[in-house]
């Protein structure tokens, strides 16, 4: 068995999709060590289990229903659900969440758990929306962790250490619209000197390059929120590009029709934040990812030293993709101290040709002592020294986790590796 991407062959031989909550709590009891998985949207080994007879589980087996609580401003969502699916219900009952993925066929608990995100300088992770989570302990009891609970900040973005999330509760709003477009060709010089400005300039937005050109970058996509309470970010801006009259791929050139509805068409919310359409249904991704997390302020002098170095990486790359995020107080959150900004590389498949591209990109975001997205690839040197480091708060998530798991039965090699459990 392997992840989405091909590139992980899980030590487990089959996965276990208990049927109903009970089933799942007796099978997690009576193991030795246990794994949860989502989609499969993970570039390294943060999911697997150690042994071959050991418990890999899914719940997409279990009942379970949304549930919106129109008075609280929640909706309760069982772990397994889509984004997907999970959108468009709310949608139709007059709801929305602040922001969504790239791609939307993603589970909402591996998601959380992983810390995931969208763009936006207001838009925290999709980790940062949840209220509470439920999940299955060791002893196959379970525990549910809500907002105010001082342990609740170690709960959610917990890399699936703790337990296997069966529901989680969500912040909602009313339901709006977004209009996207895309620009061509915006100067880097606009990078360097008011790039902050430019990834504020809409709702969300996204800068897509392959570093082909020193003096420009591919494309911007901006989403902007339209009606139900006003535009955010003026349309009418083109910050040296031009607006493309067609439907644009984040890979420049590629086939468009997996993309979400460009050209400053309204929509729904679940339709546009997403970079890809619900009906296309990847496979088996031909790609490797990197993302690490720097502070928003560093763009300027970063985006230089980047297009400098991009002989060296980038004929492995298929994309760079650059955002912003909110900051949150999660213990496990790379977005913990401040606005962050990511820096996405979308590689090809082949993890040999891919190894001196990565080095070479993390030479120069060194500097900045950078933040590896948890479910992605990185280089050796993130260790067990510079988790401890970036993460302060470590400490108290580590005896959370002897709390809910003495046995550690929800310890893999990878947590363990990087000294997080």
């Amino acid at each position: 068995m392997r992840n989405w991407a091909g590139n992980v062959t899980y030590t487990a031989t089959e996965v276990a999709e208990p049927a109903s909550l009970p089933e799942l709590q007796e099978a997690v009891a009576a193991a030795r060590r246990v794994r949860a998985t989502g989609s499969g949207h993970s570039f390294n080994d943060v999911v697997d289990v150690v042994a071959a007879d050991d418990l890999l589980v899914s719940t997409r087996g279990l009942p379970g229903e949304v549930v919106v609580d129109r008075d609280a401003g929640l909706v309760e969502v069982p772990g397994r659900t889509t984004y997907a699916d999970l959108g468009a219900s709310l949608h139709r009952d007059g709801w929305a969440l602040p922001n969504t993925g790239s791609l939307p066929h993603i589970s909402v608990a591996g998601a959380a758990a992983t810390g995931t995100h969208g763009s936006g300088v207001g838009n925290g992770c999709l980790a940062s929306a949840v209220a509470a989570v439920e999940l299955v302990r060791a002893d196959g009891e379970l525990e549910t962790l809500r907002e105010g609970d001082p342990e609740f900040p170690g709960a959610v973005l917990s890399l699936g250490s703790l337990g296997v999330v069966t529901r989680l509760w969500l912040h909602l709003q009313p339901t709006y619209d977004v209009a996207q477009d895309v620009l061509l060709d915006v100067p880097s010089d606009v990078v360097v000197e008011r790039g902050a400005d430019l990834l504020s300039s809409a709702w969300s937005v996204s800068l897509f390059t392959r570093f082909s050109d020193p003096s420009r970058i591919d494309s911007v996509w901006r989403k902007r929120r339209v009606g139900h309470g006003g535009d955010t970010g003026d349309a009418t801006e083109t910050w040296g590009g031009r607006v493309a009259e067609t439907a644009v791929h984040p890979i420049v050139g590629l086939d468009a029709s997996a993309a979400t509805e460009q050209l400053g068409v309204p929509g729904p919310w679940h339709e546009r934040l997403p970079h890809f359409r619900a009906a296309f249904t990847p496979s088996v991704g031909d790609e490797l990812q990197s993302e690490f997390f720097v502070p928003l302020d560093v763009l300027g002098e970063l985006w230089p030293r980047l297009v400098e170095a991009s002989p060296e990486f980038r004929d492995a790359l298929q994309v760079s993709e650059i955002r912003a995020i909110a900051p949150d107080e999660m213990w496990l959150s790379p977005f913990r101290g401040g606005p962050m900004l990511a820096v996405h590389f979308t590689w090809v498949s082949d993890l040999e040709v891919v190894r001196p591209a990565l080095a070479a990109a993390e030479r120069v975001l060194a500097a900045y002592d950078p933040r590896p997205h948890w479910g992605k690839v990185y280089g050796p040197w993130w260790d067990t020294a510079r988790v401890a480091a970036a993460y302060p708060e470590l400490p108290r998530f580590q005896a959370l986790g002897e709390r809910l798991d003495p046995e550690r039965c929800f310890v893999n090699r990878y947590v363990e590796r990087l000294g997080v459990r």
